[in-house]
């Protein structure tokens, strides 16, 4: 019997609260899963924090917008996103035609759902003149409210793109915007106090006391952090040499695995992405500041859950038209200033 004769029997997989389970990542599932990705003229991605098994089996593997603009690019009807929903929600914004879909629509993310789009108009009432800069870690609609999408590659230009007389609303993200603030020096920058539990879990008491054990290691940190001013303290006080700092994207990181001369490097990310590290820098000993920072929405992209999608066609996305438009307008604002990176 097949492996997709078994998913339709029932007796292999179970539909749970932590996503489908019951299909291991077996060379079977492999084949299976490239011979149904095929015969539906599809194109596999893989956001770097996704389970290692779906990294491996993905057509491309990255971050969030260098994966939407992939799908856009994408000479395939159909695009099924291994990451979250808003990132599924981005690649359709910018793949209109294209048929998107997420094997567990049910992956959220708590930075996304940090601020609603009424959050942002109730906001935005506040301060009528604003120029409203949104992390491509929103939801559409809120991208549809937006002037202008970053990420934390370009968020530092593009706030200092903006009129300096002008107030800016930053968001979601808390970490991210004092980072900007701190970086540009502005005044009339406004904080939302959203945040991603994962990377605001990583404190800097952890990260002062591996820094401590490890004193020869590069740091290697996410702006979402709630350790990223820690570190930047750190480097201050000379607790640790300032160029072994490193506040990066997850593209960045990659880009500086590759380049690093430690022989070990401390990682302040989702655990996920030691993965591509571990790959891109294979004699380089990455280890976690907190090995406990597992997204677990990003696991719930599990291998049942994509042999789901590709067998039965679900879970598509869509956005609405006016939506879509408005949030492509500030996408490609975003492109369009200083160096988006590969995405967060």
């Amino acid at each position: 019997m097949s492996i997709t004769a078994d998913l339709h029997s029932d007796l292999t997989w179970t539909d749970g609260q932590a996503g489908y389970t019951g299909i291991e990542a077996t060379p079977e599932w492999a084949d299976e899963v490239h011979r149904l990705a095929k015969a539906r003229n599809a194109t596999i991605l893989a956001h770097n924090y996704q389970l290692p098994a779906i990294q491996d089996i993905a057509d491309h593997t990255g971050d969030s917008l260098a994966l939407s603009r992939i799908a856009a690019e994408a000479d395939a009807d159909e695009i099924i996103f291994c990451g979250v929903h808003f990132m599924a929600e981005t690649a359709k914004i910018l793949s209109p035609d294209k048929r998107v879909m997420i094997p567990d629509a049910r992956a959220g993310c708590s930075l996304a759902d940090s601020i609603t789009a009424d959050d942002l108009r109730a906001w935005k009432a506040e301060f009528p003149d604003a120029v409203v800069v949104s992390y491509v870690n929103t939801t559409a609609e809120v991208k549809g409210l937006t002037d202008i999408c970053c990420t934390s590659s370009n968020a530092v230009d593009v706030v200092a793109s903006i009129d300096p007389d002008r107030d800016v609303l930053f968001l979601p993200d808390q970490f991210l915007g004092a980072h900007v603030k701190r970086v540009t020096g502005r005044d009339n920058i406004h904080i939302w106090a959203g945040e991603c539990h994962v990377h605001a879990g990583i404190n800097g008491d952890e990260l002062a006391d591996q820094a401590s054990s490890h004193p020869d290691a590069d740091l290697f940190i996410h702006p979402e952090c709630g350790c990223a001013t820690s570190a930047l303290y750190l480097a201050g006080e000379g607790a640790v040499p300032e160029e072994k700092v490193k506040i990066l994207s997850t593209g960045g990181m990659l880009d500086a695995a590759r380049e690093t001369k430690a022989s070990q490097v401390l990682v302040a990310t989702e655990i996920g992405m030691l993965h591509q590290l571990r790959k891109a820098a294979p004699d380089v000993d990455f280890q976690p500041v907190n090995g406990r920072a597992s997204c677990p929405y990003m696991k719930m992209i599990t291998p049942a859950a994509l042999l789901r999608c590709l067998v039965t066609g679900q879970d598509e996305v869509d956005v609405d038209l006016d939506v879509a438009a408005k949030a492509r307008a500030s996408v490609e604002k975003m492109i369009s200033i200083g160096n988006p990176g590969s995405g967060e």
